[in-house]
């Protein structure tokens, strides 16, 4: 190929276009643009095209110009999908999923919420193509194209295609990581916290642990699969990587378990401990009406507009019915404190 590339990494240049660049084969790239893409031939070395999913220019690519057969252009633009992997010639159509983020230039407008999100990828012995929403950021992507960039990249597709998923499970782990901080956070709040807002932040957590595992179960098996694939320019050491891609995956699978039992148990506390406090709150209250009790009943008795009420004329009554009430105020006092209902 003769096209003259640029080395600078560049994002979005051309329309539906994130970036486009031919291996040097040594871990090095070269920048293409569309035009060159389009005249490019597999004997011109291994190409990584990665589009946006949702462009129409991207969308009119693969179904025109990608040479795909149009089953696999219709997999690579479907919009709802889940962690896959066909075999299709000498190819493979792979679905992942991968943690979407903010981008450089919009974290210091405050953290975004983290979620998973599909990269729909086809790879063979002379090109990796993968496309994701534009609405979306993968670091894992960014992180390759910059290694390629300083000439420590992969140098072939197997290579590239292992790296990609070995940078998709990597970023799972500080997802993780914050998720058991705050299971550690809402454990401490369980007895000295708002009992509403932590249990709104358990169902949160909770739900969101039984997301991740929706996704990340199938993507085991889908990489799995990729490992035992037969694919001539899948090597050796590739599929070495895999296996420990997919062995790190299995215990980010197993941690979230344990991060939803763990918030399973701590809503179980929460129960309790808020079955704690009414118990208690109604004792106080049993407590309080037994005090009022004597003196509701005397002043009752007392105050009935009849005759033959004892002391009317009496100037000691009011006092003898005061020091009578104070007393038997204490008594049920003591009686309350002696079984431990105070």
């Amino acid at each position: 190929m003769q096209e003259q590339v640029v080395s600078v990494a560049s994002y979005g240049a051309e329309p539906g276009l994130r970036f486009a660049v031919l291996l040097d084969g040594n871990g090095g790239c070269r920048t293409l643009d569309m035009e060159a893409v389009c005249r490019w031939r597999p004997a011109d070395g291994v190409v990584w095209l990665h589009f946006e999913r949702d462009h129409a220019a991207a969308a009119e690519w693969v179904t025109t110009r990608g040479g795909f057969d149009p089953l696999v252009a219709d997999a690579l633009l479907e919009e709802e999908t889940r962690p896959r992997v066909e075999s299709i010639d000498d190819g493979l159509l792979i679905i992942l999923r991968g943690v979407c983020a903010a981008p450089p230039e919009e974290v210091e407008a405050g953290p975004a919420e983290i979620d998973l999100v599909p990269l729909h990828i086809w790879a063979d012995e002379s090109r990796l193509v993968t496309l994701r929403d534009s609405g979306h950021y993968i670091t894992a992507l960014r992180d390759i194209r910059l290694a390629l960039d300083k000439g420590k990249g992969p140098r072939q597709t197997g290579e590239l295609l292992a790296l990609v998923s070995e940078k998709l499970v990597r970023d799972l782990e500080p997802v993780l990581d914050t998720m058991d901080e705050e299971v550690d956070e809402l454990d401490e709040l369980i007895f000295h916290g708002e009992a509403s807002e932590v249990r709104e932040r358990l169902k949160q957590l909770r739900r969101r642990s039984v997301q991740l595992r929706r996704y990340l179960a199938p993507q085991r098996d889908a990489l799995n699969r990729i490992e035992h694939d037969d694919a001539p320019w899948l090597k050796e050491r590739d599929k070495l990587r895999f296996r420990e891609v997919i062995d790190k995956l299995m215990r980010f699978i197993e941690y979230l378990d344990a991060i939803r039992d763990r918030t399973g148990i701590l809503h179980d506390d929460l129960s309790t401990v808020i079955s704690e406090r009414i118990a208690r709150n109604s004792n106080r209250l049993a407590a309080l009406a037994a005090l009022l009790l004597p003196p509701s009943v005397v002043a009752g008795l007392f105050g009935m507009n009849v005759g033959g009420i004892p002391g009317v004329n009496d100037t000691w009554a009011f006092i003898i019915i005061v020091a009578f009430v104070a007393i038997t105020s204490v008594a049920t006092l003591m009686i309350l404190k002696r079984i431990n209902w105070l």
